[in-house]
């Protein structure tokens, strides 16, 4: 007799399988991770299996999946789609051939094919003398949706048979699945236009094939793969299962490139651990191997239970999304100054690892998937990708769930924290000051378009700032022989030829200088603009952002940039400590500016130019006064194009602006220059 608490249980159990069922197949917006859904479904399986009187029909155990869309219509499968069994460990592998071998009554070698489990969407296509002539899904197996028209979309699907020999009637069964570049393309244009992104590839397949109208389909980048076949009439097959899909692929469907042949169970296992080693290489997503018996003789011996073969196993990898709780939040910086929200999470196992930490990217990405401290969620790890947050289990939401706000000052310097509008990320506005920074500071600063100071590469400068010899750029001036020459691969020679490098580079320019500071958007060119048009340094600083706007490239985003740089304490004590150790430029005489040759004309340089270099040329075209960009518009002065010059020199002639080869640009460079 069971108990009442028991069959309670199972009914619990039944009743989440098929919310979560409808919420995967029907809604497309599964709310949990696969591995858990796995966990639930093995759950109740273990209770029937041990209470056999429970099971009853409409159990999800003895369905393969969900009823269909009503949108499209309904195909009845002439030979059931059946799921597989899963094993997820070696011991259940060797069980698996055991029963075998056991049904067959023969203790002899078996041969398996193996076959990565795509992550995608299963699906029938039937051909009528070679042409095709429906598509479905598996549906619940028995009973599918007709999805024919956006079938016919996906192009590794031939619509005619290449070849002959292809029986009347042959149903092809595969995998339509969206590859890794695809899948990351398409939820970054859908993030770009405010739109939801999908939460995996799997997923991203699912909705792609539900569409109403196929040109919606058409538009996804979407593959088949097929990996067996149903109905056959009038016509024969090869009769090992590998010998199929090879007769398949000659009459043009994609087989999976990574399908072996093995012997025996060490065999798969063997497989299974070579692919997991691999398994991030690939250009799909897997979540596990599929072993078939190879003699398709053997198959039809083995048989089926109800819902799946006797004669395959899909083996999963362990779980790339599992289910936690977010305990809080850090806002981390970085080299460059951008601050990134960290999840801290409740440990979980994922992807092979325990994981406690997950990316949040940024603000937008918080605000889309609307997460909270507290909050239950669904982290992703796979490979060596950072894990990340990618959903939200609502309905798991603790009432003391509180919102995440971003910080407004740096957590590292104290400095103010912007976010440019049209950026997604906030950066910490203390660039000369800031620790999380100091490093990529230095080198910038050293780099050889800013102060060029020779023998002091990025190995160097990580060795200073690790040792506490330096903690700012201004602190370069203060390094001393002694301290210098002890550090590993410098001496007494390499020691003092860095302090003479130091000392040269005193002498520099405030187009130089400005370039030097790191500030945010503010390259050479620009460098050279603001340097032109204020000629002094103090007046730079002090100048707001109505007054930047003035200086030509100079836009919105970048005078706030500059603005919100020059007010920070920091960073004006840092500049002022560079100024106390004599670093001195030439005075800028602004109306000397304004009467350069080619002052207020913008210039772009295409294409592969022989005599000079790209940074030569712009550094020549800059000193006589030219902004140089990298982008041609109608307010594009000229367009110097050299060998294999492509869209901007089209760009350039279609708009009717001036066009000089490098022969042109060095006989203008040794006029002007002599005047």
């Amino acid at each position: 007799m069971t108990s009442a608490p028991l069959r309670q249980e199972v009914e619990a159990l039944r009743a989440q399988l098929n919310q979560h069922n409808y919420r995967y197949y029907v809604l497309d917006e599964p709310s949990i991770p696969d591995v858990e859904y796995d966990r639930l479904l093995r759950q109740l399986q273990t209770i029937e299996a041990q209470h056999p009187e429970l099971i009853s029909q409409d159990s999800p155990t003895q369905r393969v999946g969900a009823q269909p869309l009503t949108a499209f219509g309904e195909v009845t499968h002439d030979m059931r789609m059946l799921s597989l069994d899963n094993a997820f460990n070696d011991d259940e592998m060797r069980d698996f051939e055991r029963r075998i071998k056991d049904r067959l009554k023969d203790t002899s070698e078996l041969e398996f094919v193996c076959e990565p489990k795509l992550d995608g969407i299963a699906v029938s296509l039937l051909y009528e003398n070679g042409i095709f002539v429906r598509g479905a899904t598996r549906g619940d197996g028995q009973t599918g949706e007709n999805i024919t028209q956006n079938l016919r979309t996906v192009p590794s699907i031939p619509l005619t048979l290449m070849g002959t020999g292809w029986p009347e009637r042959l149903e092809v069964r595969g995998e339509v699945y969206m590859p890794k570049a695809g899948f990351d393309a398409f939820n970054k244009q859908a993030l770009a236009n405010g739109e939801k992104p999908f939460v995996n590839p799997r997923n991203a397949a699912a909705g792609s094939l539900r569409q109403l109208d196929s040109k919606i389909t058409a538009s996804r980048p979407l593959q088949m793969c097929c990996y067996s076949v149903g109905i056959v009439d009038g016509g024969e097959l090869p009769g090992k299962h590998s010998d199929v899909l090879q007769q398949l692929h000659r009459w043009g469907f994609r087989i999976n490139d990574q399908m072996k042949v093995v012997q025996g169970i060490n065999g798969c296992i063997d497989y299974y651990q070579d692919l997991q080693t691999r398994r991030d290489s690939l250009h799909y997503e897997i979540d596990g191997i599929v072993f078939k018996l190879n003699s398709l003789e053997l198959q039809n011996k083995v048989g089926f239970v109800s819902r799946a073969p006797r004669w395959a196993i899909a083996y999963k990898f362990p779980a790339q999304e599992e289910i936690t709780q977010l305990l809080g939040v850090e806002f981390q910086v970085g080299r460059t100054g951008a601050v990134t929200p960290v999840a801290r999470l409740q440990p979980v196992f994922v992807g092979g690892v325990t994981v406690s930490n997950a990316t949040l990217h940024n603000g937008d990405e918080i605000e889309r998937l609307g997460v909270r401290c507290g909050d239950t969620v669904v982290v992703r790890r796979a490979g060596d990708v950072i894990p990340q947050v990618v959903q939200v289990v609502l309905e798991k939401r603790p009432e003391n769930s509180t919102v995440i706000e971003f910080p407004s000052s740096c957590p590292v310097c104290g400095s103010d924290v912007i976010r440019a509008e049209g950026e997604a990320v906030a950066r910490c506005t203390g660039g000369l000051y800031c620790a999380a920074q100091r490093k990529q500071a230095i080198k910038h600063f050293a780099s050889r378009k800013a102060f060029d100071i020779e023998g002091l590469g990025d190995k160097l400068v990580d060795m200073l700032v690790d040792q506490q010899l330096i903690n700012s750029i201004a602190d370069l001036f203060h390094l001393q022989h002694e301290a210098l020459s002890n550090l590993e691969r410098m001496g007494d020679k390499s020691a003092q030829n860095l302090l003479d490098a130091l000392q040269k580079s005193k002498q520099t320019t405030l187009a130089r200088f400005i370039y030097a500071l790191g500030i945010r958007e503010v390259g050479e060119a620009t460098a050279a603009n603001l340097a032109h048009h204020f000629a002094d340094l103090d007046a730079l600083m002090q100048a707001n952002e109505e007054q930047l706007l003035e200086v030509n490239d100079v836009g919105p985003i970048v005078a706030s940039h500059i603005a919100h740089f020059f007010q920070q304490p920091h960073n004006q004590e840092i500049i002022e400590a560079l100024l106390a150790e004599g670093i001195r430029w030439p005075s800028v005489d602004k109306k000397n500016v304004e009467a350069m040759p080619l002052a207020g004309q913008t210039w772009v340089l295409t294409g592969t130019l022989e005599t000079l270099t790209r940074d030569q040329a712009k550094s020549r075209l800059v000193a006589l006064g030219a902004k140089v960009s990298g982008s041609v518009s109608a307010k594009t002065h000229c367009v110097v194009a050299g060998a294999s010059a492509g869209s901007k020199l089209t760009k350039a002639e279609s708009l009717g602006i001036e066009v000089r080869d490098e022969s042109a640009l060095l006989q203008l460079l040794a006029q002007l220059e002599a005047s």
